[in-house]
């Protein structure tokens, strides 16, 4: 076999299917947990600032109409992470002020990383908000022993 018919082996070659298949499932379950994840987190943090979360507010900040926010907030409600009436403001329950702190914590974590890598605060800002859906307690945990490093 010459150097150009030679086969690379890469990472995913050597993960047997069963890991990989448990792997996928992990990502699409952070991918459907990510969009409650950012509502608790945003609703937490216009409480914090405004002293309530309106959802012609949560609409301004994601950049999306009323009626997107308002089916987000039905699920929401229907998980147990917020209570809300009919045009008024919206509460994050005591399960999704959890989620919200830990929403916050994963993410202070992987943005101290990326910054510690050296990345810009702006584009750590960014890539964060996607990071923090998707990474394992372990690797999170590999990321802030980095960061906390003198």
């Amino acid at each position: 076999m010459t150097a150009d018919n030679h086969a690379t082996t890469t990472a995913s070659d050597t993960v047997h299917p069963d890991n990989r298949a448990e792997a996928f499932h992990g990502v699409r379950a952070a991918r459907r947990n990510e969009l409650a994840e950012d509502y608790v987190e945003l609703i937490a943090e216009l409480i914090h600032e405004q002293g309530e979360a309106r959802p012609v507010d949560i609409a301004a900040r994601l950049g999306v109409r009323a009626p997107t926010v308002t089916k987000a907030l039905d699920r929401l409600a229907r998980e147990g992470l917020i209570t809300r009436e009919r045009y008024r403001s919206v509460f994050l329950t005591e399960e999704g002020r959890r989620l919200a702190l830990e929403c916050r914590r994963r993410h202070a974590i992987v943005l101290r990383f990326l910054i510690r890598l050296g990345l810009d605060a702006e584009t750590a800002e960014r890539d964060a908000e996607g990071i923090e859906h998707h990474v394992s307690e372990r690797t999170l945990a590999l990321f802030a022993a980095y960061a906390d490093r003198a």
